[in-house]
């Protein structure tokens, strides 16, 4: 009995320290109504509405429980005033989506509102149809994977030779990212006057070289992880660049999220949305923070980015610091005792980014600028938890376009080239 107990009072003790702070309840979403919380944009005559369901409100239109097959709708809907007619692919929404056949044939002996071929042609009465022709609307499901998150939904619609790509990032009902969606997104942190669009290269490159060296912790009396990344983007070509490579969004530090870390470190279990801890830049933290899991809750790769006062060609600029999680270990530097052990080489890291975004056809452009300066293996700098890191003391620029972009086709912008071409990932200019 005692190691049972001392088993679960550890597994406690790590999920606090993956989240970094103490619990706090909160109220569970409003999940009536997805129609009227849907989000629209308009192009060329083309207007798309989306929204996605929770797993009450999936339930209630299908009338079997969809989330607990690991299903989650997509109600979309496309008004053509174009010319020209446009069919949604499927897959942009989730490479892996249900076609409605099959998600019928997961409750095929389902009692509930009938079963067999009377429940898979309701399903199909639910789909999306294509295509959608001039002086049509046509609205319908698209079935796609599970998502406990904020789900960036990408819809293409493709013509004859053109094609129109939308994207939203849409929070589940039920989930608490740890962003503010009105604040980051929205682009209002900054006052107009503070906002400075800059369209000179070498320019934008010293502003970036005259950014802080690295995090901090809350008061700014200590530093921490070097900044290394600059994202150029936001939602129409960034973020659904890392979400196509799976980055998902962390959640809040509230009691759920901390039952889900408790779990998935008690069964070794990955968990896509644990939270990570406060890093603070600009006299806050993060904004964002994105991870990508691997096999475990205790390894993955994970950023945190704060929105800049700069622009670049009037695309939103991002700054931050990413590194690879490898396991946990105690120390002294945390109230909890117990913190996440980083791979000390985060240029590993960085570059690993670079090379899984040039596979997401938005990578546009690749940078090297000078920042917090080299830390080598025998004298190497130290975070905020004393865990070691060495660096050559770069930070990797990102620029990203909606326009898809081959890996032939990926621009090295010259300021560093010669100490880092070797990190170029192959068939970049």
């Amino acid at each position: 009995m005692d190691c049972i107990v001392n088993r679960r009072l550890a597994a406690w003790v790590i999920a606090f320290a993956l989240c970094g702070c103490t619990a706090a309840t909160l109220q569970s979403a409003d999940e009536s109504g997805y129609k009227s919380r849907a989000v629209s944009r308009f192009e060329g005559g083309v207007r798309v509405s989306a929204a996605v369901l929770s797993a009450r409100e999936s339930a209630a239109v299908y009338g079997v429980p969809l989330a607990e097959k690991g299903i989650q709708p997509v109600w979309v809907e496309v008004q053509d005033d174009d010319t020209a007619s446009y069919f949604l692919m499927s897959p942009g929404l989730d490479p892996d989506f249900f076609p409605a056949s099959e998600a019928a044939e997961a409750f095929g002996d389902s009692t509930l509102r009938g079963g067999g071929a009377e429940l898979e042609q309701r399903f199909r009465a639910l789909a999306f149809r294509n295509p959608v022709r001039p002086g049509q609307t046509v609205s319908g499901y698209v079935l796609t994977n599970l998502s406990e998150g904020a789900k960036l939904v990408q819809l293409d619609l493709v013509a004859s030779e053109q094609a129109r790509t939308f994207s939203f990032l849409i929070v589940v009902p039920g989930f608490y990212a740890d962003y503010h969606v009105s604040e980051v997104f929205r682009r209002d942190i900054y006052p107009p006057d503070k906002i400075v669009n800059y369209t000179d290269d070498d320019a934008f490159r010293a502003a970036l070289e005259a950014l802080p060296c690295c995090t901090t912790n809350q008061s700014g009396s200590k530093n921490g992880d070097p900044i290394n990344l600059v994202i150029v983007g936001g939602l129409d070509d960034a973020f659904p660049a890392l979400v196509r490579r799976g980055w998902s969004p962390t959640e809040q530090k509230w009691s759920g999220a901390i039952m889900k870390t408790v779990t998935s470190a008690l069964s070794g279990d990955r968990y896509v949305n644990a939270p990570v801890s406060d890093l603070y830049l600009f006299g806050r933290a993060q904004d964002l923070a994105l991870q990508k899991a691997r096999d475990t809750i205790h390894q993955r790769n994970h950023l945190r980015l704060w929105l800049s006062p700069m622009r670049y060609h009037d695309k939103p600029v991002w700054v931050g610091q990413i590194s690879r999680d490898i396991g946990v270990r105690l120390t002294f530097h945390s109230p909890t005792f117990t913190t996440h052990k980083i791979d000390p080489d985060v240029d590993e890291a960085r570059t690993a980014l670079t090379e899984d975004m040039a596979y997401s056809q938005n990578l546009q452009k690749i940078g090297f600028v000078k920042g917090v300066g080299v830390a080598s293996q025998s004298a190497p700098g130290e975070n905020l938890t004393t865990d070691p890191y060495f660096t050559d003391g770069y930070r990797q620029v990102l620029v990203f376009d909606r326009q898809p972009t081959s890996l032939s086709g990926i621009e090295f912008l010259p300021w560093e080239a010669a100490a880092k071409l070797n990190t170029l990932p192959a068939g970049a200019k």
